[in-house]
């Protein structure tokens, strides 16, 4: 054999025994086992703010790739219309005044049984990334203590790059404790986190649960010159935010890439939605014509982007089924085959495995809202709405006729609208139970310690000593010098 013969025969030895190992590789990733679980959630994106949704100036190439390829819900709700709710029914599967977590910043009981929780126990390796809000601090997003008792860690998280609230560009996170000052775009700094994570779990051949939970578009929004450039007609404020969800849809390209080169997209279910309804003070419009925004129970404000991608298990199609934010946990429980006892009861979801397999048309459970005095019942088609829960002053809308929630139907449908109203207020009578602690074994809540109530980042005294270093920062300044002006020096 001469040389150049045995280095063709040598060269082709090695890519057919390189295509071998890839072929082996590719088919150990499709080999059925626990899935690993990728949780998405956008802080204040509206329904109508997508490219698959027509909106007229923002592009999603991303999520609208992701939207084709997997299972887009045009009706998918957040369990409540503000931030630190929605993301308590995430990990509990239940309606958030259960919970502790019923109103913006408040904590999360230590009492709940979380997803990750139950992850952990079922052999996965859990993570957080980016927003936390349920420790009971409002204010900007700041980086939270290793001994908080309500920090990540506390509910499952092995791993966890979190701040208390939102965040933007060059941010300051807590890496489990140590404050790290990061520099970049925050959507791609957690997703970026998320993928080191992922990258040492399958190395370790471990299943994995990722939850990023992302700072944008909330307001104040600061978004990179080159992501503002397509928005050159707006407002500043709107120029930021939309910038701020362009970033955020790179980001999502960049996550889907990598998990295609991980070896692992086809059995991961990656899971995205918004934590609440859009702002009214953003245009173009950012709910799709809805009633409402953030803040009411209005479609506007509950109605969120939502699309479940599973290529091992979900075909590509649109879904107008009602599901929400509270569904997740049960529906992965379901999926893991998991025992109930890895929730508190009741929960208010319900699993969607079903529906992720092609079998489920109709939902055989409401989905029930409860915000402060706004709640709702969404059975599907038809909606009970009151924004006045003292006085039970309810109206009744159909939809899908009525999408908008201009036309009240009660009077025209008395005997299904008694039947809805009654059904809501025994549910609501449940929720008042867990509110005085009967779903936990104590019988009782367990009094939150100081740094739990909710309270202003800047009246915590474990923040004070960073005062002056963090004086100039943009996110941090103004409150820091209303709370403590800086001293002028003496002539």
């Amino acid at each position: 054999m001469n040389m150049p013969s045995f280095h063709l025969f040598l060269g082709s030895l090695i890519a057919f025994t390189h295509c071998l190992g890839l072929a082996s590789l590719n088919a150990a990733s499709k080999t059925p086992g626990k899935p690993n679980i990728v949780l998405i959630m956008t802080d204040d994106q509206g329904w109508g703010q997508t490219g698959y949704y027509n909106h007229p100036v923002l592009k999603t190439p991303n999520l609208d790739a992701m939207a084709a390829d997997g299972l887009r819900f045009d009706r998918f709700y957040a369990a409540a219309p503000s931030c630190s709710p929605t993301r308590a029914s995430v990990l509990t599967g239940r309606n958030a005044n259960r919970t502790g977590a019923k109103s913006h910043g408040s904590a999360l009981y230590l009492q709940e049984k979380t997803l990750a929780q139950a992850l952990q126990r079922d052999g996965y390796t859990t993570g957080h990334f980016g927003k936390w809000h349920l420790n009971g601090t409002i204010g900007p997003g700041v980086p939270l203590f290793g001994d908080d008792k309500h920090n990540p860690g506390a509910f499952g998280f092995e791993e966890w790059l979190s701040v208390t609230n939102y965040f933007d560009l060059d941010p300051i996170m807590s890496r489990k404790g140590e404050f790290v000052e990061l520099k970049g775009d925050s959507s791609a700094i957690i997703v970026d986190a998320a993928l080191d994570f992922m990258k040492k779990a399958v190395e370790e051949d471990k299943p994995f649960l990722a939850v990023i939970w992302d700072g944008s578009p909330h307001s104040p929004s600061v978004a990179s010159e080159e992501d503002k450039a397509a928005f050159e007609n707006l407002s500043e404020r709107s120029k930021n935010h939309y910038g701020e969800l362009v970033a955020f849809d790179r980001a999502v390209g960049v996550l889907r890439a990598g998990l295609r080169e991980l070896g692992v997209a086809e059995n991961t279910i990656v899971w995205f939605n918004s934590d609440n309804g859009g702002l009214g003070n953003i245009k173009p419009d950012t709910v799709g014509g809805l009633k409402g925004f953030k803040g009411s129970v209005w479609e506007g404000g509950i109605r969120v982007p939502g699309i479940v991608e599973w290529p091992a298990v979900i075909k590509p199609r649109i879904t107008d089924y009602p599901a929400s934010t509270m569904d997740i946990f049960p529906t992965i429980a379901e999926i893991l085959d998991l025992p109930d006892t890895v929730f508190v009861k009741p929960i208010d979801g319900i699993s969607l495995n079903p529906l992720f397999k092609g079998k489920q048309e109709k939902r055989a459970t409401p989905v029930f809202f409860r915000h402060g005095s706004q709640c709702a019942l969404i059975d599907n088609e038809m909606k009970l709405h009151t924004s006045k829960l003292n006085r039970e002053e309810f109206e009744l809308f159909n939809l899908k006729e009525d999408p908008s929630e201009a036309n009240n139907i009660a009077k025209a449908h008395p005997e299904l609208f008694e039947q809805m109203k009654t059904r809501f207020l025994e549910w609501s009578a449940t929720v008042d139970a867990s509110i005085e602690g009967r779903d936990y074994p104590e019988g009782r809540v367990l009094p939150l310690d100081t740094y739990a109530q909710r309270h202003k980042w800047v009246n915590d005294d474990r923040y004070k000593p960073f005062f002056e270093e963090w004086r100039d920062r943009p996110e941090y300044a103004k409150d820091i010098n209303k709370s403590a002006p800086k001293k002028k020096a003496k002539k």
